[in-house]
């Protein structure tokens, strides 16, 4: 038996080796190279992949035309969606894009046809917080582990001569560590414990949430601050509700920032009557405390609305869409509700927070 090669594989091996049906695409969108995987998915024979147009090879169902996958030249997820993939019949499946920087135009896609947010029920049982809970924890141990296992492949070949192969071993190194930063981050969805929930006042926290985006991402930018003065004590996790007021801030900053004068608005409100099912035969839970967030950007395409607390849902270049689902999950795991909805007659996007009171 030969001695196994000190040199490691090559880059033709670990795409071989690759554990999720992966394509890389040219800029024509022709089908440069497929693996066993993809094979296998699309029920095809790699030389009849090769050479094919990815819109005639993997078709998107004419009910999503939302998706317009193959002309995108930026990162890309798509979860959920169905797809003609070869010569299968329509399955549902998450696709992910993933542009070569230093070559333009070209793109490694991965086909992963069992859904994710399709296998753990998704938003319809409980919200995008369950789809992100069952998503990080599938993912953080079908992916994490072997891309440890890439990544060493990888650096192994650092040490070629030929600045090709060095370029595209860096190419490898720098998605493995993001894709494992973005794992990381998911993992937060996986823990199920209930919060801490305490009588909070909660303007201190909305004041601090405030201080530290006009600090930082919302230096120059207009905060208004409309408080109720009589609003009483809140049944909420505060370390929760300062993150929570944070990221919806950081995103109303980030959709305003092209306005000639960006302007945010955070109020408060006690609304009489206001209550949820909280589900899951938990039955209903009143929610008078309101907080909303607001701010006079162009507001949020309308054909990602619906889906907008879902996890993966961006239309930042380098989003990854997490932090409203993690919003979504903080606000449930409080027994409370968020909610999206644009003011036309104000030309402003609105985020409100409901919340329970704390018991007298």
């Amino acid at each position: 038996m030969p001695p196994p090669s000190r040199q490691g594989p090559g880059m033709a091996d670990m795409f071989s080796a690759l554990p999720v049906a992966t394509l890389l695409i040219g800029p024509d969108n022709i089908i440069m190279e497929a693996n066993g995987r993809a094979e296998a998915l699309l029920n095809m024979a790699r030389t009849a992949i090769i050479g094919s147009d990815i819109a005639r090879t993997v078709r998107i169902d004419e009910s999503h035309p939302r998706f317009q996958l193959w002309q995108s030249d930026k990162p890309l997820a798509a979860y959920d969606i169905s797809l003609h993939a070869g010569r299968n019949a329509a399955i549902k499946a998450d696709v992910m894009i993933a542009p070569l920087a230093e070559h333009e135009g070209w793109r490694v896609v991965t086909i992963h046809a069992q859904s994710l947010a399709q296998a753990i029920g998704g938003r319809r049982t409980s919200g995008g917080a369950r789809s992100a809970m069952g998503a990080a924890a599938i993912l953080a141990h079908e992916i994490k582990n072997p891309l440890s296992g890439i990544r060493g492949a990888a650096q192994l070949l650092s040490g070629s001569d030929n600045e090709g192969d060095s370029a595209l071993t860096r190419l490898i190194c720098d998605e493995v560590d993001r894709i494992a930063a973005l794992i990381d981050r998911m993992q937060d969805f996986t823990t199920e414990r209930p919060l801490d929930c305490v009588p909070t006042n909660i303007y201190p926290v909305l004041d601090r949430a405030i201080q530290i985006a006009g600090n930082g991402f919302a230096s120059g930018t207009q905060i208004i601050r409309k408080y109720d003065p009589s609003l009483p004590n809140a049944l909420c996790n505060p370390d929760a509700l300062s993150q929570i007021v944070i990221n919806l801030l950081k995103n109303a900053s980030e959709a305003a920032a092209g306005q000639e004068r960006p302007v945010l608005r955070i109020e408060t409100a006690f609304r009489h009557g206001v209550s949820v099912m909280l589900g899951e035969g938990k039955g209903n839970a009143i929610l008078p405390i309101e907080i909303v967030v607001s701010d006079n950007g162009p507001g949020v395409p309308a054909h990602i609305r619906d889906d907008l607390f879902n996890p993966f849902i961006s239309t930042k270049r380098d989003g990854q869409g997490l932090g409203l689902a993690l919003v979504d999950k903080l606000v449930r795991d409080m027994n409370g509700f968020v909610q999206h909805a644009r003011d036309e007659a104000a030309k402003e996007t609105v985020f409100r927070i409901l919340l329970p009171m704390a018991p007298a």
